[in-house]
């Protein structure tokens, strides 16, 4: 009889059991399953990488090939547009990051009377339509009589990278300790001194993240760039024009690569922090 109230009683508190795992478990349950949500276009991209399809589109299954990998380059101007994709995305990076990281210590440090103003300006271009910024930029570009073309994409690249930096800078050199920077000081530092090894330092992860976001956001751009750029064909535009054709494999190793070298750049920083969380503590 004990035994078998000893059987009802586990019974009964299983669920219960199951219930708690399942409540203290459910975000990461979400998270994983977000995260493989997101992450199934990128795996879908890479299977069909290497199909062999039997006609122009690359939509259907047919059989295993390794053709597109050994010839990335097999279409007419995928290449080139990956190329200019690629140097624009470098240029565009550069600019935004030099020029927000200013703007970003600027408004950080320093207070001024249009401080708030700028403020808003900087978050307009994340809040506002891309078509409306794009729209914008071909009114400037054609009332200042500029030809559309590498200058006009890189500019507007810059433009609503820019917002961007700032954001993510700022938000780093705001969360900085100022008595390290008094600390350096007291030691004789010079203004420089204290800015390259104590500043920087500090400050130089929210300036990788705003870089590398700007790179994402650059290479990636469609709309702005289709505004802006005449007869120049990018590797976004060269994408949607093939679709209307046809979309060819190599489209699909471009973007397999790309992916992998993301995933590559996640590893490797989230490798680097735990190495210098190691040697923090020894």
């Amino acid at each position: 009889m004990a035994v078998h109230e000893t059987t009802e009683a586990a019974a009964a508190r299983t669920p219960n059991r199951g219930l708690r795992w399942l409540r203290r478990n459910i975000i990461v349950i979400a998270g994983l399953c977000t995260l493989g949500y997101l992450i199934l276009p990128n795996l879908v991209v890479m299977v069909f990488s290497f199909n062999k399809p039997n006609g122009r589109f690359n939509y259907q299954w047919q059989r295993f090939s390794t053709d597109a990998w050994s010839d990335p380059c097999g279409v007419a101007d995928l290449c080139g547009s990956l190329g200019l994709s690629l140097q624009i995305a470098l240029w565009a990076t550069v600019g935004a990051t030099v020029l927000g990281t200013m703007i970003a210590f600027a408004l950080a440090r320093y207070r001024f009377r249009a401080r708030s103003g700028v403020n808003t300006l900087i978050f307009l271009p994340m809040a506002m339509p891309e078509v409306v910024m794009a729209a914008s930029l071909a009114t400037l570009f054609l009332n200042m009589g500029i030809q559309f073309g590498f200058w006009t994409i890189l500019i507007a690249h810059i433009m609503f990278c820019l917002s961007f930096v700032v954001t993510a800078v700022k938000a780093r050199v705001m969360s900085m300790d100022p008595r390290l920077e008094q600390a350096a000081q007291d030691l004789y530092a010079s203004p420089v001194q204290t800015f390259l090894r104590v500043t920087l330092p500090i400050a130089a992860p929210g300036i990788a993240a705003g870089a590398l976001l700007s790179f994402a956001l650059s290479f990636d751009d469609f709309i702005i760039t289709n505004f802006n750029a005449g007869s120049t064909v990018t590797f976004p535009m060269f994408v949607w024009g093939s679709a209307q054709r046809g979309t060819p494999v190599q489209i699909n190793v471009i973007g397999t690569a790309m992916f992998l070298v993301a995933v590559l750049c996640v590893v490797m920083g989230q490798l680097a922090g735990a190495r210098r969380k190691r040697s923090k503590r020894s």
